[in-house]
């Protein structure tokens, strides 16, 4: 349809029918059974006129239904206008792939785009049009529980991964090509900085620091063509975000440039009051509307308020239409106007979602998100030893994420199942294993167990349920009766391997105690074939951190791009009166980057073509890996950079370029970086990107902790 054509549809509808465009409702307002929508509609005192008009949808599931839903809308919609259906396709639709804090730890670019694909293309058979991701907030807290929905610590890494996301799920063309999703980019704006991990809560930042660290991400999931944004529960510089004018207004739409829709998240609108920044919901939703958020999901501040707030003169009916032209215009880009049902088929359904090709994917995905911790020598196993596998995650299906809508557990792959399919000599026990209490008859068969294998690995972590939303922790530890079980096995067999299923970084005194720590995160549907392989050598670990790890959580947040003090620790670590803790020190226990593999690789010395640079110069920095093992592996080389001197603090280093090399054993590669001046830019205090002239460091190495350092100089 062209834009003249839905300027003059917007020009049929009436005030009513345009306010109602900007409400979203769930799915179970659509529902074919009255009992199913008769107690929602009377909470939120909605008419069926109301529901026949409300632009988007929420949460439908399957092609049969969404088929009906959208049959049914268009039917009862006065100007058979369609509507969208949107819903959380976080990292997988029914075929699970690991957390975004997992697919993080990837550095694989590639992978995030093809995850992206396969959702999109599984959620799209299955009649979905909007997925609500990526979440590309920056997080710098593991207590908050929806690390596990971000791509970790670092600005630069979280900017590629955005662009992956968006490009896997949408495509090239929305409107031709049905195997593909819109996405819609989240939480705008820092919503990860919520102050002490706590969901929810408020964030307090300066202008510059939201520009350097938390923005950059939203804006690369922008340029890279994301349809729609939702706004953060957050404050921001002490305004609610869905009512923060200059954050949409000026930031997003001006700054940006960004035309799509702007969506709130669930009752964000109505949650204005409860921060104290609006009176009642006729006053949210002035300050909303006018902030420019296009959507209100799941209350009903606009139905029931604007026209009246339009008829004193308060808002103007514009701000109105510019919104529901949005809306149309999005509907228009997904081609529902020509194809309302879109990819939705139920035939199709069945034979894509959780294929054989997906699971595949999925699997390959999950062992290069599996991050080796630690390793004195027990990793990997041979098939000749044998192997106890005890633990509660052991025989856990709970291996998906809090954020895994249509995934099954029951199609999830165990560890133990992972093992037996690679034909592993295993010692397994069959007494159910609790995270919190085991039972005496459980923990008595792992003893047994362990004392007759040569190696153990313990199956530990926490369950779905830990981590994502609402779910901040103060304890990042895992549960007591897991800590104890390490030491007890310890005793009987001191060749202990524990694997851990987990949403976040965690704090993991007690487990040291292990002669080797997986990462697995939450893997998803193959999770278990995936780790297996880890463990028996099938495949080299490759897996590197996007988040560090505490050494105890009274170090949190610990992150790796830290700004320097006055005192810094490193000018003197054994004195009092410096920036330091008495009982612990500034460091990461694993540093963002980090990780290992069966494969010790080494790094040169850092070269560069040119010691020094003008801002209209390029300088290449080189250095030579090696791979020093028994096996083919995987590296990333890293590039870290610092601003010695700038009119602001700088970071001690910045991440701005990595790669990933497969090196045969024996090989050497040389890598190389291309310096430019807008590498050395930041964010001055007069809030704009710039360089200063002086010296840099120049460091490449495995990950942030293990560089070579040169130094290189911009002149003007």
């Amino acid at each position: 349809m062209e834009q003249q054509k839905l300027t003059e549809l917007l020009s049929e509808m009436t005030l009513d029918e345009k306010i109602d465009q900007l409400l979203q409702l769930a799915a179970a307002f659509y529902s074919d059974k009255a009992e199913e929508k008769t107690g929602p509609m009377g909470d939120l005192g909605l008419t069926q006129e109301n529901i026949n008009n409300a632009g988007t949808t929420l949460g439908v599931s399957g092609a049969k239904e969404a088929i009906r839903v959208q049959k049914e809308y268009i039917a009862n919609n006065r100007l058979n206008i369609p509507t969208i259906l949107m819903a959380d396709i976080i990292h997988g639709f029914r075929t699970i792939f690991p957390i975004p804090l997992g697919l993080g730890s990837s550095w694989d670019l590639a992978a995030a785009e093809k995850m992206a694909e396969v959702s999109a293309k599984e959620a799209a058979v299955s009649g979905l049009h909007v997925t609500f991701s990526p979440m590309v907030d920056l997080v710098r807290d593991p207590r908050w529980g929806r690390v596990m929905e971000s791509t970790g610590e670092d600005p630069y890494l979280n900017s590629r991964f955005a662009e992956a996301f968006v490009k896997g799920y949408q495509g090239d063309d929305l409107r031709t090509d049905f195997n593909r999703v819109a996405a819609c980019v989240k939480h705008f704006a820092a919503y990860g900085a919520a102050i002490g991990g706590r969901d929810y809560n408020t964030v307090n930042m300066s202008e510059r620091q939201l520009r350097e660290s938390y923005l950059p991400g939203y804006k690369a999931a922008l340029d890279a063509g994301a349809k729609l944004v939702m706004t953060s529960f957050n404050t921001v510089d002490g305004i609610p975000a869905t009512a923060n004018r200059w954050l949409f207004r000026d930031v997003l739409r001006e700054e940006f440039g960004f035309e799509g829709v702007v969506i709130s998240d669930w009752a964000a609108i109505k949650e204005v009051i409860a921060h104290g920044a609006a009176e009642d919901e006729k006053h949210a939703a002035e300050l909303a509307i006018k902030a420019g958020v296009d959507i209100e999901m799941m209350t009903t501040c606009y139905t029931d308020n604007l026209k009246e707030l339009i008829a004193e003169g308060t808002v103007e009916e514009a701000l109105v239409d510019e919104a529901v032209l949005r809306i149309l215009t999005l509907k228009n880009e997904l081609g529902l106007f020509e194809n309302p049902y879109r990819g939705a088929d139920e035939a199709a359904e069945a034979a894509t979602v959780l294929s054989q090709e997906h699971r595949e994917i999925a699997s390959d995905i999950a062992k290069k998100s599996m991050v080796l911790l630690k390793n004195e020598g027990v990793l990997p196993l041979q098939k000749t030893e044998k192997v106890a596998i005890v633990g509660p995650g052991a025989h856990s299906r709970d291996l998906l994420g809090a954020w895994s809508w249509q995934g099954k557990q029951e199609e999830v792959v165990t560890l133990v199942e992972g093992a037996q399919a690679l034909g592993a000599d295993l010692l397994i026990g069959q007494e159910p294993f609790d995270y919190f209490a085991p039972s005496e008859a459980a923990i008595q068969e792992a003893i047994e167990l362990v004392k007759a294998a040569d190696k153990v690995v313990l199956a530990l972590g926490e369950q779905e349920w830990m981590s994502g939303e609402a779910a901040s922790r103060s304890d990042i530890r895992l549960p007591q009766a897991q800590l104890s079980l390490v030491e007890t096995l310890k005793e009987y067999n001191e060749q202990l391997i524990v694997t851990l299923y987990n949403g976040r970084p965690l704090d993991l005194q007690g487990v040291d105690a292990a002669k080797a720590i997986v990462e697995a995160w939450f893997p998803g549907t193959e999770g278990g074939n995936a780790l297996a392989q880890i463990l028996w050598g099938e495949y080299n670990p490759s897996g590197r951190l996007s988040m560090s790890f505490p050494e105890t959580v009274g170090q949190v947040p610990v992150y790796y791009n830290v700004d320097n003090t006055g005192r810094p620790y490193e000018s003197a670590p054994d004195e009092k009166y410096v920036s330091k803790y008495l009982d612990v020190s500034n460091y990461a226990k694993y540093p963002f980057g980090f990780g290992l593999s069966y494969s010790p690789v080494a790094y040169s010395a850092v070269t560069l073509d040119q010691p020094t640079m003008t801002k209209d110069q390029t300088v290449t920095a080189s250095i030579t890996v090696t791979n020093q093992g028994t096996a083919a592996v995987w590296e990333t080389v890293q590039c870290y950079i610092r601003d010695l001197v700038g009119e602001v603090v700088r970071p001690v280093k910045e991440l701005k370029g990595f790669k990933k090399i497969w090196l045969e054993v024996g090989e050497s590669a040389t890598v190389q970086f291309e310096i430019t001046e807008e590498l050395l830019r930041y964010v001055h205090s007069n809030q704009q990107l710039s360089s200063d002239p002086g010296k840099f460091h120049i460091m490449i190495g495995g990950n942030s902790r293990d560089t070579q350092q040169t130094t290189l100089q911009l002149v003007r």
